[in-house]
């Protein structure tokens, strides 16, 4: 039982820094992307406006909600490999 509670924290810790990592970095992708979209485009407001708008917009799309899959994919699999272990 013991090992079990070790296997979830450290789990739980390893995949909450993935996740941290990825999701920053992310981020810091989709500013470039707007910064390079400003410089492009028209330049109606300020670069500093217009990034923060987009990555308002970008904190309530899908593709943040993506980056959870960090935590329900791996734990998926290790739950089906525990039950075809134990139970095949």
């Amino acid at each position: 039982m013991l090992a079990l509670v070790e296997l979830i924290v450290v789990g739980f810790v390893v995949l909450t820094i993935i996740y941290v990592g990825l999701s920053l970095y992310s981020r810091r992708v989709r500013r470039g992307k707007l910064r390079r979209k400003w410089q492009n485009g028209p330049r109606l407001v300020d670069m500093d406006s217009f990034v923060r708008r987009g990555l308002r917009k970008y904190d309530t799309s899908i593709r943040r909600k993506l980056i959870l899959g960090v935590y329900i994919i791996p734990v998926c699999l290790v739950i089906l490999i525990i039950y075809l272990t134990n139970f095949s």
